[in-house]
């Protein structure tokens, strides 16, 4: 691992101001506020704080029950802190499977990225998000879609790798602001990104993993944490961390989906000791057969989520 760049990996360059030249495409795909024939699900995009230029893609499906409301889904991407949009397509196909299987409606959140904002931006922009959508609920003019058919009293926090320890964090800031009527029913944290200054076991073992080698995942966490502090601060290690500790148990319902080939599974399995230690009420799903990302590329793992966050829900 010598000679192996992290950065050549990522496609991505470091520029002298601390900015990031990211040298890859992805592709992304436009909502699509309108239903054609071809399209399942509805989807437009909406401001959460200009200030940051912060926005999130909103789905729902095409025929929202009459009689009753839907459960609302503040979705997470992944990206290792540093990659993605709510509008690549990955993302948003999977919200529009979401928001057809389980029936919801989900808020994707397209959250600033590091190293040009580095943590706590991106919890920050999630709070944002929750603060948005509580001004939904309590507003004659709020948006359409979420007044009409929104169950503001189900409403879950969905994250994917980082985007799942920004739904976990989320959640641990929730609990110091009022958002009533709104109800965060539980998270839902599929291969949660955690890690620490002491290597686990899985990280040594699959260090050389293709899609997450261990210098990628450390340069991440390098690039996404504060500066001056290591991988031991709470933003990372949070099993270290007793004030947080501390509010676990006042989170409520939390899933973790995890396998067994994925480097920071170790890390995934002592949150969940962690959380059980602390009271709190987890349902944790691991399988031993599956690497770091399986369910993007393996149609059988990705329905099999998504069956797990239905039941949940």
């Amino acid at each position: 691992m010598s000679k192996f760049d992290p950065y050549e990996h990522l496609k991505i360059s470091l520029n002298h101001d601390g900015s990031l030249t990211r040298n890859y495409s992805v592709q992304t795909v436009n909502p699509n506020p309108e239903l054609l024939q071809s399209q399942t699900v509805a989807s437009k995009d909406a401001t959460i704080n200009p200030r940051t230029n912060t926005w999130a893609r909103i789905f729902r499906p095409p025929k929202p029950p009459s009689s009753s409301r839907l459960p609302v889904i503040i979705y997470f991407h992944s990206g290792g802190w540093i990659a993605h949009s709510a509008a690549d397509i990955l993302y948003h196909e999977t919200c529009t499977r979401y928001a057809t299987e389980i029936p919801s409606l989900v808020i994707s959140l397209n959250y600033r990225l590091a190293p040009e904002h580095r943590l706590p931006a991106q919890y920050e922009d999630a709070i944002d998000t929750l603060s948005w959508l509580r001004n939904q609920a309590v507003s004659s003019s709020g948006d359409p879609w979420l007044r009409d058919y929104a169950d503001f009293s189900r409403c879950y926090l969905l994250g994917r790798k980082n985007g799942a320890n920004i739904a976990f964090n989320a959640a641990l800031r929730s609990l110091d602001i009022d958002l009533s009527p709104l109800k965060i029913s539980g998270i839902i944290l599929n291969q949660p990104m955690f890690s620490g200054v002491h290597r686990t076991k899985s990280e040594l073992k699959y260090a050389t993993d293709d899609l997450l080698p261990l210098p990628v995942l450390d340069l991440m966490w390098e690039l996404a944490l504060p500066k001056g502090t290591d991988r031991d601060h709470r933003y990372c290690n949070p099993m270290k961390d007793g004030v947080q500790q501390s509010k676990i148990r006042d989170l409520g319902r939390c899933l973790v989906i995890g396998y067994g080939e994925d480097p920071t599974i170790d890390k995934q399995q002592e949150f969940v000791t962690t959380w059980v230690g602390c009271g709190g009420e987890v349902e944790a799903h691991f399988d031993d057969v599956g690497f770091h990302g399986i369910d993007l590329v393996d149609s059988k793992r990705a329905a099999f989520n998504l069956n797990l966050v239905k039941e949940f829900i």
